[in-house]
Order: C-alpha cells, then sequence, then structure tokens
C-alpha cells in the first residue's frame, strides 16, 4: 500500500507543480512585499492545515517574517503592509472563508492555499464565496479525494497536510529567491 501512496501522492504533487506555477510565484511575490517591507506574514492554517503555521514559524527554516494570525490580539492591529496566508482543506471551509472575508474588509492581501471545490473561481457559474474567490491569489492543492482504493470499494488515505506543506515550500522557496534576488540589487 505504501507504494500505491507514494506514487499517487508524486502524481498529486506532479499535478500542482505543473499547473499552479503562476501562483506560486504571484503568490510568493505577495508575501515578498510584506518580508522586503514593515510588514509580517501573518499565517492561519485551518484544522490539520496548523501544520504550515507551524512549520512557517517555528521549523528548522522558518519563513521570514511569519507569525501565526492566532497570535494577534485583534485584526485591528494589521497594517497595509501586512500579508496573510490561509491554508484549509478545501476552499469551501468555513472558518477559512469567513478568516478571509474579515481579513478583506481590512485592506489585507490574501494568498489561499486550499483544493478547490463547487463555487467561487472553479467555473461552475456558483455565487457561493469560497477561499479562491476571496483570496487575492489561490493554489489548488488537487486533493479532492483520499489516494488509495479500499477492497471495499471506499477509499482512504487523505494527504491533505502533506499536500499543503508542499505547496508551503514551494511557495516559500520562491520567496527565498525573490529575497536573495533583492539582496543582490
Amino acid at each position: 500500500m505504501l507504494k500505491i501512496f507514494t506514487t499517487q501522492l508524486q502524481g498529486v504533487f506532479g499535478r500542482i507543480a505543473g499547473n499552479e506555477d503562476f501562483s506560486f510565484e504571484d503568490g510568493a511575490r505577495l508575501l515578498a512585499q510584506a518580508a522586503v517591507g514593515d510588514g509580517r506574514i501573518y499565517i492561519h492554517g485551518v484544522k490539520e492545515m496548523k501544520a504550515v503555521e507551524f512549520e512557517a514559524t517555528e521549523g528548522a527554516e522558518p519563513l521570514p517574517k511569519a507569525t501565526r494570525l492566532s497570535d494577534l490580539d485583534s485584526y485591528h492591529d494589521l497594517t497595509d503592509t501586512d500579508r496573510a496566508l490561509i491554508v484549509s482543506r478545501f476552499s469551501t471551509d468555513e472558518e477559512a472563508i469567513e478568516t478571509a472575508k474579515a481579513l478583506k474588509e481590512l485592506g489585507i492581501e490574501i494568498v489561499g492555499i486550499s483544493t478547490l471545490m463547487a463555487g467561487g473561481t472553479e467555473g461552475n457559474g456558483s455565487d457561493t464565496e469560497t477561499l479562491d474567490s476571496i483570496a487575492d491569489v489561490h493554489i489548488d492543492m488537487k486533493l479532492k479525494k483520499p489516494l488509495i482504493p479500499g477492497d471495499d470499494g471506499e477509499r482512504f488515505g487523505f494527504p491533505s497536510s502533506m499536500t499543503a506543506l508542499y505547496v508551503y515550500f514551494g511557495l516559500a522557496f520562491t520567496i527565498k529567491e525573490i529575497l536573495d534576488e533583492q539582496d543582490e540589487l
């Protein structure tokens, strides 16, 4: 089963890398604006996506100027130089949507990471607000169902936090490249 899981996970990573390259670049540029200026990058992970918060703030290679959004006393402490990274399993997650809406009302620019679901910019004509429709830049994790088919027809093995961390590292590497180029100027 590990071989099947690994093959399927590599396929998901390949689809993200192959289809989201412009979003990685746009998202990294947006977040780097805070890192090179007076702002901070506030990260909010919903449920298991707290893994991204902790990787960015307490991991072996923390993201420059990254802070957990939950560390703020009030969203009103944010400034227009701050940026936000919101991560959820699906683009329809209510907590992610409400957080994004609250930040947008304050003029904060947002990068979202989630799997696109019905509504938003997926193109099904729905008016439902989703993370991808609120965020300035969105990166699709492309993980809609578990990866391993079971003998009973049910699927299992839904590596949403692994996929989000893959996307996070793609953003972090691109931000590092941008900041290195800035230092060379």
